[in-house]
């Protein structure tokens, strides 16, 4: 069981004051943008890159080159490659691409095109150019933006994870059938989890507004109202174009070249789950981590929550934090989140010392820790701390 500690006697409001001085030492110019469009450059890459190889190995596997063999060794080595480089695309698109746009962190930006604006990215008809997945943009802005960066640790907060897996803790079963349910869950996270609960919480939001009560439940049926937006606006748009439009263009070369193309497509979407549920999970989940009972009260306290509540990994190159989706910032993440990626980078430094200075703990440690930490707490091993007000 992790230690609790009491940071009640905390001075708030110095630390809302020394957290907001950051922001006076750094300001948003277009090396900013520069590095995002890198960052996007680098996203593409892997996705054309990997999107070639699988192609390639999809058509000389086909036996259509007369002269060239592929042995099944190979094949299946250079495929998974493909399919591995197309799902660090797929991550990136999200996480350092669409994440940051989406909080509105490049709108500061001189001269910024419209496209990179929270408002201009993603919307529209752009949704298919800038971010198509199974996942709603505003939906998606309005459930993690809102609800989940507003209500940290707190029982509104959607991604509240000993929350959401209740029903696993819930079960009668072995501990290791547990494990393998998580496993499995991580594996088709985004299409089980993101898109419908978005759709519910984006719901949520105008049955309230219309004076009506929430609902609590999903709609997966497609002759139900939600389960029909769910399926036309979120599930169908992606899932038609990458598991039906792109393995059909191998139809010349034979059925089989088709199935290949499937196959490697569906490991690409697997791999992109069990990645972006790696370097996302983690953040907010573990028994050293706090939650809350009630809501924040001032803006000291949201500060406080931010770093109480949330655990950054290992940092380093902009490779490193790539690879990361840049998610390895995210107490600065969530104390700042609407401002630049390498804004991050920046102030990190600047953050530990204000942590150091007011003893609180900047919790820091390798992914792969801090996922065995969230496995535990998911299948009931641990729990998280709870705090009723600070």
């Amino acid at each position: 069981m992790a230690e609790y500690t009491d940071y009640r006697d905390i001075d708030q409001e110095q630390l809302q004051r020394d957290i907001e001085d950051i922001k006076k030492v750094i300001k948003i110019e277009k090396k900013d943008f520069d590095h995002l469009l890198k960052l996007e450059r680098w996203g593409r890459a892997s996705t054309i890159v990997g999107s070639l190889i699988i192609a390639l190995v999809v058509i000389i596997g086909s036996g259509n080159f007369d002269g060239i063999v592929l042995e099944q060794f190979d094949f299946w080595l250079f495929g998974l490659g493909g399919a591995f480089l197309v799902s660090v695309g797929n991550l990136s698109r999200w996480a350092n691409i669409t994440h940051p746009i989406l909080h509105g962190a490049y709108d500061k930006v001189p001269n910024i095109p419209f496209r990179y604006t929270k408002k201009g990215f993603a919307s529209g008809s752009r949704r298919f150019i800038d971010w198509l997945d199974w996942i709603k943009p505003d939906a998606w802005a309005y459930e993690h933006n809102i609800m989940h960066h507003y209500h940290l640790g707190e029982m509104d907060d959607p991604d509240n994870v000993e929350k959401d897996v209740k029903w696993i803790h819930d079960m009668k079963v072995p501990i290791f059938v547990k494990y393998l349910v998580v496993y499995a869950f991580a594996i088709i996270w985004k299409i089980a989890y993101y898109g419908p609960n978005t759709l519910r919480i984006l719901e949520n939001k105008q049955r309230m507004a219309r004076g009506e009560e929430p609902t609590l439940k999903y709609e997966v049926s497609p002759f139900t109202k939600n389960g029909k937006e769910l399926w036309k606006s979120y599930l169908l748009p992606y899932g038609l174009f990458q598991f039906v439009f792109l393995p059909l263009l191998f139809l010349p070369f034979g059925l089989s070249s088709v199935l290949s193309a499937f196959v490697f497509l569906v490991i690409a979407e697997i791999m992109t789950n069990l990645h972006s549920f790696l370097v996302i999970v983690p953040n907010h989940s573990a028994e050293d981590i706090y939650q809350f009972s009630t809501p924040h009260k001032t803006q000291g306290e949201y500060y406080l929550r931010q770093i109480m509540g949330s655990v950054n990994y290992n940092t380093g190159s902009d490779f490193i934090d790539f690879m990361h989706g840049f998610l390895n910032y995210q107490i600065e993440h969530h104390l700042f989140p609407n401002m630049p990626l390498s804004f991050y980078q920046e102030m990190q430094p600047l953050v530990k010392e204000v942590c150091k200075k007011h003893n609180i703990e900047y919790r820091q440690e390798s992914v792969f820790k801090r996922m065995r930490m969230t496995l535990e707490l998911m299948v009931g091993k641990t729990k998280v701390l709870r705090i009723d007000g600070v």
